[in-house]
């Protein structure tokens, strides 16, 4: 892919002022790009069908984008003009490897350029900013699928996974803390690092009544691991999967049955661990054997112990805080990667919450003000 910038566009492109703007006197803060790619068919998959993935840049980052062949022209906020070209040139790279572009690839690639700074290139002399860096976001492999990196937290997340043999991902529905836990534990175990996986979740409630359940162990507690099947299967042939569970290389662990055991050389994920009592929390972290790695993943928000009773992974995160070696990385409403009203759902409860306890605060100051003192 060829670049060129600022005011080597109207000698370049021989094109009148009309369709590209030059920079005017004192607009530093304006830039325009024209990018050229190699590949007529891959430039159309990029642009999207009736150039709805350049509309869709044009609408997040406010700049102007204009298409002609296999050629962009990108004029706009020169921050987010930069933006714009590092999520373009991510893109197309994927598109290179053989990867096909989905709106959420699109919309990750712009989560990730926003977090990247652009430097200004002082060897032009340009007034706009020149990214001298390409996004390099981090990705989980498997033999049928690839994942990359959708947010700044997301990529933080999977080097964590990468680096760390304990690690918490905690936050709301939709950031992808289970699903690339899973993915991440499916590639480990392809690539003969660990032996096994274990999936747990706490079941039913946080007692985990299993015996009221109908059927055997597994039938008990599948529909409570729905979703870590859905993801082990996007990672791994159903005909794998089932085999490997057969075989007990996939093990299906229910939190209350794994007293008393070390897994070593296994991927060990718990799942939903805010229904964790303290002593549950405690006796699954003691499992950790060696060769394994364990990813913990919650949302402290969605506690549904009874009250009173102190969520096991929040008193973890508060007594682990300062282990060596132990990852907590914290997702956020804006790491949200489903249907964009997910994060509006989560930010609307959010808010909710703080009113509730700003007000149950309040109730309690005056009540305090309005006790008389004892003589």
């Amino acid at each position: 892919m060829n670049v060129t910038t600022g005011k080597q566009v109207s000698k370049e492109l021989k094109k009148p002022a009309t369709t590209i703007p030059a920079l005017q006197d004192g607009a530093s803060d304006m830039a325009h790009i024209v990018l050229d790619f190699d590949s007529n068919r891959l430039a159309s998959a990029l642009f999207g069908q009736f150039d709805e993935n350049l509309a869709y840049i044009e609408q997040k980052l406010g700049v102007d984008v204009r298409s002609k062949g296999n050629q962009l022209i990108l004029r706009g906020e020169a921050t987010a003009t930069a933006q714009a070209r590092m999520a373009l040139d991510h893109l197309y790279s994927l598109l290179q490897k053989g990867h096909d572009l989905s709106k959420s690839d699109v919309d990750g690639a712009l989560r990730m350029a926003a977090t990247a700074t652009p430097v200004r290139d002082d060897q032009l002399c340009l007034p706009t900013l020149e990214t001298k860096t390409r996004l390099s976001a981090a990705q989980i492999s498997t033999r049928k699928k690839t994942i990359f990196a959708r947010t700044p937290t997301q990529d933080a997340y999977m080097r964590a996974m990468e680096r760390s043999e304990l690690v918490f991902g905690t936050g709301p529905a939709g950031t992808g803390k289970t699903y690339l836990a899973v993915a991440h534990a499916a590639m480990l175990l392809e690539r003969g690092l660990v032996e096994r996986i274990v999936l747990s979740r706490p079941a039913v409630e946080a007692g985990e009544r299993l015996g009221f359940l109908p059927g055997d162990m597994k039938e008990k507690v599948d529909p409570y691991l729905r979703p870590l099947y859905d993801a082990l299967y996007d990672m791994i042939p159903a005909d794998k999967v089932e085999r490997a569970l057969a075989a007990g290389v996939i093990e299906i662990a229910p939190l209350a049955f794994m007293r008393g055991r070390t897994l070593a050389h296994a991927a060990v994920i718990l799942d939903e661990a805010q229904n964790t009592t303290s002593m549950q929390m405690k006796m699954f972290l003691t499992r950790l054997g060696e060769g394994s790695r364990m990813i913990v993943t919650g949302d402290p928000s969605q506690i549904d112990l009874p009250t009173g009773q102190k969520s096991g992974l929040v008193e973890a995160l508060e007594i682990l805080g300062d282990v060596e070696n132990i990852v907590t990385v914290r997702f956020s409403d804006k790491d949200v990667v489903r249907h964009p009203m997910v994060a509006a759902i989560v930010r609307a409860y959010e808010k909710r919450g703080a009113a509730k306890t700003l007000k149950h605060h309040k109730v309690s100051v005056t009540e305090g003000e309005n006790t008389p003192s004892e003589t």
